[in-house]
């Protein structure tokens, strides 16, 4: 491999394959409910990037029970599995509730590790101890959505953080211990391939640990859907993304862990770039690409 893939970094880590079981907490988000902003960021669906995970009406261990059953025909019982809380912003929510789920998830005997998805201005002095406490304890990462550091291209899509804060959270979680990663999305709205790399660069320079890597996708009844059916949004082509994506990779250091590549939204309301739709074709082309 050409960089430093997930699969290599948890087998190093762990000494095994890991395995991620993607679970709902029941939470929501800032830029949702009015505390900074309504409507969510422009790409982002009513599912919160959370349409594979298991959802509420069960306790956490039920909740993992549930995910891992849902991928059990892709691992094996030496597969380590990774909780992940994926769907809307998960340290969003009163410490005792995240401590609760932690202790659950760190109790259930397949987890070696957990993951939460979150924005880097939902990080509360409470809320930080908590995650202190479990990650001198158990390997916790914790994902920022950063997208880009421009701030211009942030306001567009109704970020409603600055980067400065993105940089002051990176830097606070690795005090305590926690594994950061970074999502970054190529192609919105106005930005240059150098743009690009900045971010890149940018969450370099801040000290993350990984990446993840995505290319701008069009999902039904979200905003960009709108600016994309009155012909304001250009969606890359396969191998334009992938052009970027490879720029973007000279620029990592070595020990960066590179966690994903591209993502691909729900098939159900998945509108472009087409290309996404089929992901065993995505998934040969990266390796004869990047292998």
């Amino acid at each position: 491999m050409r960089f430093y893939s997930a699969n290599s970094y948890f087998r190093d880590r762990f000494g095994c394959r890991m395995y991620k079981a993607s679970v709902s907490l029941d939470v929501t988000c800032p830029n949702r409910d009015g505390k900074v902003g309504t409507g969510g960021c422009i790409f982002c669906s009513q599912g919160g990037s959370g349409e594979f995970s298991e959802g509420a009406g069960a306790t956490i261990a039920e909740r993992i029970d549930e995910a891992i059953q849902k991928v059990s025909s892709k691992i094996d019982d030496d597969t380590g599995i990774i909780a992940y809380f994926q769907s809307f912003t998960n340290t969003y929510c009163k410490a005792s509730y995240l401590d609760d789920v932690l202790e659950q998830a760190f109790s259930h005997p397949r987890v070696k590790a957990v993951s939460l998805g979150t924005r880097p201005d939902c990080l509360p002095e409470d809320i930080m101890k908590v995650l202190e406490k479990y990650s001198s304890r158990y390997p916790v990462f914790v994902e920022l959505g950063l997208q880009t550091s421009n701030d211009e291209t942030a306001l567009w899509f109704n970020r409603c953080y600055r980067t400065e804060i993105y940089d002051a959270a990176v830097k606070r979680l690795k005090a305590i211990g926690v594994n950061v990663i970074t999502h970054i999305i190529f192609g919105l709205k106005g930005e240059s391939v150098e743009d690009m790399m900045e971010s890149v660069r940018h969450a370099v320079r801040a000290g993350t640990d990984g990446v993840k890597f995505t290319c701008l996708y069009v999902l039904e009844g979200t905003g960009l859907y709108e600016e994309y059916k009155e012909g304001r949004i250009d969606l890359l082509s396969r191998e334009e993304y992938f052009d970027i994506v490879e720029k973007a990779l000279e620029e990592l250091p070595r020990e960066i862990v590179v966690h994903r590549l591209t993502g691909d939204g729900p098939k159900k309301i998945l509108v472009g770039p087409s290309w996404t739709k089929n992901k065993r074709d995505v998934i040969n082309y990266i390796n004869r690409r990047f292998g």
